[in-house]
């Protein structure tokens, strides 16, 4: 695995368990860690995050099993 999907993996990871946190709890981990939802670095990870869901879209595609 290319070290560009591992880090949209873990992109995805942080995305999904903020998406977790505010679901079950309300609590937005990446907007409290960096000073609200519109703060600039919290529309930038967002915004990664957004753009790691993107690129792993072909990876449903791909036979990972060569």
């Amino acid at each position: 695995m290319s070290a560009f999907y591992k880090i949209c993996i873990i992109l995805l990871i942080v995305g999904g368990l903020n998406w977790g946190l505010v679901g079950l709890f309300g609590f937005n981990l990446v907007a409290w860690l960096f000073g609200g939802a519109t703060s600039a670095i919290s529309r930038i990870i967002f915004t990664l995050v957004g753009v790691a869901s993107i690129c792993a879209i072909p990876s449903l595609f791909i036979d990972h099993n060569d």
